[in-house]
């Protein structure tokens, strides 16, 4: 469990691609401090097991249904990723409850600037969970906690405050990016109940077969 509240952005040193799964290998400094193997850690907003922890750096597996669901495929030496450590029992929840399930990719249409240094990214969320993020309701694109602004028929938008721009991945989105989405886990709950859920998105064939998965 989670809270979407970025601790600090970290630096993918290495990839090591196996049949439908990834190895990573991610340089940071504040998540490292008392993780130990086993442990989970939100990697863009993907909840990722701990398998190694040592000088700086910490190494997580990505199992293929996590491939096929995240942008975590795309990964490259360099990239950067968010990263948070897991929630604990009587931790202030300064955003919303993020499990680090990746329900699909949202698509950025685009990314708008202002005077003031505040940003607003409106994006398409995948076929199936566009009745799941209502206006003023929580997402998580790219681990980040969010309020929705707005929702219209082809996309949703969310306000970027200058800390989120400059303490984020966020910063560097542009139109045509994947980002990894989370909607509400109590709006899929709600969804389940009254029998609305559609099918989560997923990454696609046809990425899967540019990264020679598919």
């Amino acid at each position: 469990m989670f809270t979407g509240l970025v601790e600090e952005v970290g630096r993918v040193e290495r990839v090591e691609r196996r049949a439908g799964s990834l190895r990573l290998v991610v340089a940071a400094e504040r998540v490292i401090e008392g993780t130990r193997v086993g442990d989970s850690l939100a990697v863009s907003g993907a909840c990722l097991t701990v398998t190694r922890v040592w000088g700086g750096k910490f190494e997580v597996d990505v199992v293929e249904e996590t491939v096929r669901r995240t942008n975590l495929i795309r990964m490259r030496t360099g990239s950067r990723v968010n990263l948070e450590r897991s929630l604990k029992l009587g931790d202030r929840l300064g955003g919303h409850l993020v499990l680090g399930h990746v329900d699909g990719l949202a698509t950025v249409v685009s990314v708008d600037g202002s005077a003031a240094g505040q940003g607003r990214l409106r994006a398409r969320a995948p076929a199936g969970l566009e009745g799941l993020i209502v206006e003023k309701g929580s997402v998580a694109l790219d681990g980040v906690s969010l309020t929705v602004a707005d929702v219209r028929a082809d996309a949703f938008s969310v306000a970027l405050i200058p800390h989120t721009l400059q303490a984020t991945t966020l910063g560097r989105a542009a139109a045509g990016d994947g980002l990894n989405l989370e909607v509400d886990v109590l709006a899929r709950y709600v969804a389940r109940q009254l029998g609305r859920e559609g099918e989560a998105g997923g990454i696609g064939e046809e990425w899967l077969r540019m990264e020679g998965y598919a």
